[in-house]
Formats: structure tokens, C-alpha cells, sequence
């Protein structure tokens, strides 16, 4: 890779070498084109694939706040069993270590629920007041993602999708020049093989 990014720069610089082979000039050109998919393809690839996560994550965003709601619960006690922390699935504003207890809440439509919910805010008395996320049918969910985590993911996405296009040139480059060079070696191998059936023979050469 070193020799054709050397190889590169002569070329730019317009150095005419006299070792310089036409092959060499052609793995230059690769090289060059490689680099300039590298500067302009892959940051848009980047661009490109973070803008689309972006919009997904937003939109997703949008449909988490319209399908849960917050609801005020009452803790009822410590969920049995379920003494170890556990993180937020989803992320966001609101990640923190939970803990599980049993609360009481009341669902859209006016019945009572009771049920195992996650709190960050530790496990409180019985007859604590708790905030909870439910859906719409009174089920307890996790919190919606927020916009701030949207935006952080959407730049992981955009990034990653840059290092893939750019990984991608990287690599097409080496089959091309990897091409070129088993063509370079075959043809070398015929032309030593053509010029040695002469090899031995009284005047050739001479």
C-alpha cells in the first residue's frame, strides 16, 4: 500500500521517472481514483446514512410519545425476587440504574393495575407516589426515547457508515491492484518463458 500511495504522489507531482512503469503509472491512477472516493464518497455515505437514521430514530421518537403515557403509580412494595439493578433498555435522558418494585396504577380506562415496574428513583415506602410509563392498554413500558438519544444514535450510525464506505474503497482498491499485479507476474512469466527457449543455443545472443 506505501509503495502505491509513493507511487501516487509522483504521479501528482508530474515526475517522469524513467523506472516508472506503465503498470506503476495505472496502480497510481487506481490509487488516486481510490482517494478521491475516499474524500468525497464515504463522508457522503456518512452524511447519507446518518440523515436517514436520524429521520427513523425521529420518527420512532414521535410514534414512542404517542403510544405511552405517563401515569402516576403507587408503590405497593419490593418486587420479591428482583433485588438486582438493571439499566434502561432504551437509553436517553432517563438512564440510570433501576430497581423493581410492585405499584398500583390505573389503566386508561379506569380499571386498577398492579404489576412489577422499574424505578430510578429507589424502591420508597409503600404508598409512595411513582411515575411509570404505561401503553395503551395499561401495560407498563419503558420511557419513549428522547430526541437527545435519537441524535446521539443517528451520529453513531452516520459515523459507522463512513468507516464501511471507506473500508469498502480501501479494500476494492487492493483487488484491483491485487488484479493488476497477477497480471503484471503472468505476463512476466510468459515473456521469461518465451525468451527462455533460446537459452543454450550456440549464437543467440551473440
Amino acid at each position: 500500500m506505501r509503495e502505491s500511495w509513493g507511487l501516487l504522489w509522483d504521479l501528482l507531482r508530474g515526475r517522469d521517472n524513467p523506472l516508472c512503469r506503465a503498470t506503476d503509472r495505472r496502480e497510481a491512477r487506481v490509487a488516486l481514483g481510490a482517494l478521491l472516493i475516499l474524500l468525497v464518497g464515504a463522508p457522503a455515505a456518512g452524511w447519507a446514512g446518518g440523515s436517514i437514521a436520524h429521520d427513523a430514530l425521529q420518527r420512532s421518537v414521535r410514534a414512542q410519545h404517542q403510544e405511552r403515557h405517563p401515569v402516576d403509580a403507587v408503590v405497593v412494595g419490593r418486587a420479591p425476587g428482583r433485588e438486582r439493578y438493571v439499566g434502561d433498555p432504551e437509553g436517553g435522558s432517563e438512564r440510570a440504574a433501576h430497581i423493581w418494585v410492585v405499584a398500583s396504577w390505573q389503566a386508561p380506562d379506569g380499571s386498577p393495575r398492579t404489576g412489577e415496574v422499574a424505578t430510578a428513583s429507589g424502591p420508597g415506602a409503600p404508598g409512595s407516589p411513582l411515575r411509570i410509563w404505561t401503553d395503551a392498554a395499561g401495560l407498563p413500558v419503558p420511557p419513549p426515547m428522547d430526541g437527545h438519544a435519537a441524535r446521539a444514535h443517528a451520529v453513531l450510525a452516520g459515523i459507522g457508515t463512513f468507516l464501511l464506505a471507506a473500508g469498502c474503497v480501501e479494500a476494492g482498491r487492493r483487488v484491483i491492484v491485487g488484479h493488476m499485479v497477477r497480471q503484471r507476474y503472468a505476463r512476466l512469466d510468459r515473456e521469461w518463458a518465451a525468451a527462455g527457449a533460446d537459452w543454450g543455443r550456440a549464437g543467440t545472443g551473440g
